[in-house]
């Protein structure tokens, strides 16, 4: 029987979400990555490109003629990364749905093992914070930052989930579908909110293990204004009811 359902698992077709802003210097070496690591499954890279002013999408564009499993979604302005997964689930059409970073922090070869562990589970999240995880190269500031924001949202929402805030996922298409049905927040705290819908959903989370390596290109997305949000938005969750 798990033969079987390992079997059915790899038949079917994946989806992996990358939004972009100013990425070129990472997205070839991203979408080569990821076609070694899935070679012999079936899936598809959408790209979500917020008007990167480098060139990012015309980099793309190049790549879309060498892969024909690639989809670029531009958009014209910033409009934050809950919005850009959104997006892209409309634009794709997997079975199931993979978010990552575009800056080479999470490790293309760690997809095959999100998704072949959503039998029965409904969401697998690429954890530093589990035995086995680890973080390279952040400062000693930003794990602050991390185990802080990780933290509060397990006190605030009652989550049972070490890394909250990681955007290294897999989800049941049927499941991701549900998330973003509910969701009110498109900035990168919609990571949290999607455990917390999905807390209240009843939905089944699980952590795998994975070693997070910090950009050696370009600059992080994540500010100041972000993690006010994230404050934020974690208390106003809290009082948010979710209807079933």
């Amino acid at each position: 029987m798990v033969v079987t359902e390992q079997i059915q698992v790899e038949s079917l077709l994946i989806s992996v979400l990358i939004p972009t802003y100013n990425e070129i210097e990472n997205i070839g070496n991203l979408i080569e990555s990821i076609d070694k690591s899935l070679s012999g499954r079936s899936f598809e890279v959408i790209v979500i490109d917020d008007n990167s002013p480098d060139g990012t999408a015309d980099e793309v564009r190049r790549l879309s003629e060498k892969y024909d499993n690639i989809k670029l979604l531009v958009r014209p302005e910033k409009m934050g990364l809950g919005s850009a997964y959104k997006d892209g689930l409309k634009t794709s059409l997997g079975d199931f749905i993979v978010e990552m970073d575009a800056d080479l922090s999470h490790n293309p070869e760690d997809i095959s093992r999100l998704i072949n562990r959503l039998n029965p589970v409904d969401i697998n999240i690429g954890s530093r914070y589990v035995p086995g995880g680890n973080i390279v190269g952040w400062s000693w500031h930003r794990r602050l930052i991390s185990w802080g924001a990780n933290h509060l949202a397990r006190l605030v929402l009652g989550l049972n989930v070490k890394d909250i805030t990681s955007g290294f996922r897999a989800y049941r298409r049927e499941v991701f579908e549900k998330i973003a049905k509910h969701s009110n927040l498109n900035g990168f705290d919609f990571q949290i909110e999607a455990l917390h819908i999905a807390n209240k959903l009843g939905f089944k989370v699980e952590e795998v293990p994975i070693i997070f390596t910090d950009r050696e290109s370009g600059e992080s997305k994540l500010g100041n204004k972000d993690i006010a949000r994230f404050v934020r938005s974690i208390f106003q969750m809290r009082f948010r009811r979710v209807e079933l």
